[in-house]
């Protein structure tokens, strides 16, 4: 297996450019969830916690998933520093196993279908992990042209979020674009969507 790139880039990934890119995504996952109460979510992808742990508050429990070993160890640090412990961070990579014995009301995924090749398995295996009514959420860039890269997609189109999501067996999916950036997505001027589904 090829070195995980997060791996390296863990314990400097908390840029100030990525800690405001993750404001902006987790005040908009708030306004997602305002209306209703959640009690659990689980951050697959989550990193280092950046979006997660703004979150925190308004869960009774959480969960912060990723494949990168070094990048879980990051979120322990900091699930032990801020005294969060209703928070878990834990290694897996789903796109490859299917061995997470979690299941939440709000699954969130914050710049991660870019990252994954087969996006519909990966939705697919995440919803069986929803509670009944709970909500898939999806932050991540509208499809960018001017992007070009062997391993990281160019963002998405509505449709083709749509279609992932109705086969992943969501409903009500729902989608917009929230945030415009310069520089933020491989040094180009980008936009961000948000999507959700309910199981």
């Amino acid at each position: 297996m090829e070195e995980n790139v997060f791996n390296r880039m863990a314990k400097k990934y908390d840029t100030e450019e990525r800690i405001e890119l993750a404001t902006v995504i987790a005040d908009e996952i708030k306004k997602s969830i305002a209306e209703k109460q959640y009690h659990s979510i689980l951050d697959y992808g989550g990193g280092t916690g950046l979006v997660a742990f703004q979150l925190a508050d308004r869960f009774e429990k959480g969960w912060i998933v990723d494949a990168s070993e070094e990048m879980i160890q990051v979120a322990q640090a900091k699930i032990k520093q801020q005294q969060l412990k209703h928070f878990k961070a834990m290694e897996c990579n789903l796109a490859e196993e299917d061995n997470l014995d979690v299941y939440a009301d709000i699954i969130i995924l914050s710049l991660v279908l870019l990252h994954v090749p087969d996006i519909e398995t990966l939705l697919q295996k995440l919803s069986t992990r929803l509670n009944p009514n709970g909500i898939l959420i999806i932050a991540d860039f509208d499809k960018n042209e001017k992007i070009q890269h062997p391993k990281v997609h160019n963002g998405f189109t509505e449709a083709e979020i749509n279609q992932a999501l109705n086969h992943a067996g969501l409903r009500d999916t729902e989608m917009h674009t929230f945030h415009h950036g310069s520089n933020i997505f491989m040094n180009q001027d980008a936009s961000l969507f948000i999507a959700t589904g309910k199981k």
